[in-house]
């Protein structure tokens, strides 16, 4: 037997073992879900984005709703907005 017969019986370990290197490195890099690729988009930004388009009347609103101006001050701007 020569060393033809160990590379030609032993030829499917390679494969093998660089499936477990690939799957490995995908590991490492997804797997701990410290690292979001580029096209995975971050459900925080895109709130924010969306907060950015916010009309003025519900900005107010939402000031109003956490007690940073009183029902007087929320009318009175309420309707320098609405006119």
């Amino acid at each position: 037997m020569g060393p033809q017969y160990f590379w030609g019986n032993g030829i499917w370990i390679f494969p093998i073992i660089m499936l477990i290197v690939m799957l490995l490195i995908v590991f490492l890099i997804f797997g701990r879900g410290n690292f979001r690729p580029p096209w995975w988009y971050d459900s925080n930004k895109y709130h924010n984005e969306n907060n950015e388009h916010e009309t003025s009347l519900e900005i107010l609103k939402k000031r109003y709703a956490k007690g940073e101006i009183s029902k007087e001050q929320f009318e009175q701007m309420k309707k320098d907005i609405l006119n």
